[in-house]
């Protein structure tokens, strides 16, 4: 079947007319702006507090605590909150789950405000964070195919995941500069952003409420486990996201590059940030518009081995721009291979049980983001910020290598329809 430029626009134009499915993307956008906008200010605010009293590894360690604290919880959640997702309405679990970030975060802007922050209170609220997106992602993951024919299906995960980039670029400018004037407007601005997004996702009228499905919950849990360690090309895909992006979680590190490698401060730690979210966008509105149609495998493995190369030169680097570049490029590519994924595991997964396995990527993603961050502070302690995040690009890269020969299924996976 081709593909030529008239039907790609229709196709557009068709999404466009998917009232829930904007509504869907508005509130994604609002909600993912919100988390940069928090996640910046946590990690500036937790090295700043950290700094009076300890040294540049010690902080660092306590950055990438914030990580660990937010994957216990999606550890020990994600896969009941899967089952129900699989069983309850999807959108009344993401109300839910957006009144508790509303809460984090307000407790956070009235403790900077009052003056009683400290590094426990970031690491209670972190982990508060995290059960609340344990339950979050799956049931939103889930629901999105809902609210689209399954044609547009590709499409409209390219334009989720360029919400979400967009979201990544101005999260951190704003995250950066709110934060120079105090931790308190940053978390403010996030509650407004939280609030947003709760009003767009209770506008959807669509039915979000799955199939029944029979069985105990354990039962269903198992389902979940059962089909993607069934399906190898699925978990080839997501267990490759998760020992890249582990090793090669730099992304932790950028306050402590920020304020004592390249010493920029917060108005350049709000440019690193952004860095990744760049050149994610640029993938992101390039995937939007034409999106893969072959050798899909081929390109994951590509954009996972540049960003590990991206990593290297950025842990190398000692110029604000050729940093700010360096990450733009990490983005860009980890886009890429995200793209490829999700569209595999979205495809490929039947309705009923969309939930459970989102669940599954949700943890293989979360260990890969927050125990990347934990490890990244981990490596720091012992080898120093710049040695971490050369040893994290250097890992991602031999990763790459490994899963090309654990998983060939996965190498020659070829269309995405």
């Amino acid at each position: 079947m081709s593909h030529t430029p008239a039907s790609s626009h229709a196709s557009a134009q068709a999404l466009l007319k998917e009232r829930d499915y904007l509504l869907f993307w508005a509130s994604r956008f609002c909600g993912s702006l919100a988390a940069q906008v928090q996640s910046v200010a946590m990690g500036w605010q937790m090295y700043a507090l950290a700094r009076q009293t300890r040294s540049v590894e010690e902080s660092a360690f306590l950055v990438g605590m914030i990580g660990l604290a937010a994957f216990v919880p999606v550890f020990l959640l994600t896969l009941p909150a899967g089952e129900i997702a699989d069983r309850h309405n999807r959108r009344r679990v993401l109300q839910i789950c957006l009144s508790g970030e509303m809460l984090s975060v307000g407790l956070l802007a009235l403790a900077s405000w009052r003056g009683f922050a400290s590094t426990s209170l970031l690491l209670v609220i972190a982990a508060g964070f995290g059960a609340s997106r344990a339950f979050f992602s799956p049931a939103s993951t889930a629901m999105g195919p809902m609210l689209v024919p399954r044609e547009l299906l590709p499409r409209s995960i390219a334009w989720n995941s360029l919400a979400w980039q967009t979201a990544s670029i101005a999260g951190p400018a704003v995250g950066g500069v709110l934060v120079a004037i105090s931790p308190a407007h940053a978390y403010a601005t996030g509650l407004c952003l939280y609030l947003a997004s709760a009003l767009a996702v209770t506008a959807i009228r669509k039915n979000t409420t799955p199939q029944s499905q029979p069985g105990s919950r354990w039962t269903l849990m198992k389902e979940g486990l059962a089909y993607v360690w069934r399906q190898k090309i699925i978990f080839g895909a997501i267990s490759l996201d998760l020992f890249a992006v582990l090793l090669g979680g730099a992304t932790a590190l950028l306050p402590v590059f920020a304020r004592d490698i390249l010493h920029v401060g917060a108005e350049g730690f709000g440019l690193l940030r952004a860095g990744p979210a760049i050149g994610a966008t640029i993938v992101a509105l390039s995937l939007a518009a034409r999106p893969i149609r072959t050798k899909a495998g081929l390109f994951m493995f590509g954009g996972v081995a540049v960003f590990g190369l991206a990593t290297v030169v950025f842990a190398l680097s000692r110029s604000l721009w050729l940093s700010v570049a360096a990450l733009a490029v990490l983005g860009g590519a980890d886009m890429l291979s995200v793209y490829v994924r999700q569209t595999l595991v979205q495809l490929v997964t039947p309705d009923p049980m969309r939930g459970r396995v989102a669940a599954v990527s949700t943890l293989f993603i979360g260990a890969s983001n927050e125990l990347g961050e934990f490890e990244s502070g981990v490596v720091a302690r012992f080898l120093g910020p710049v040695g971490a995040a050369l040893f994290g690009g250097v890992g991602a890269l031999i990763v790459t290598g490994l899963w090309a020969k654990l998983f060939p299924a996965l190498r020659k996976a070829d269309r995405l329809e």
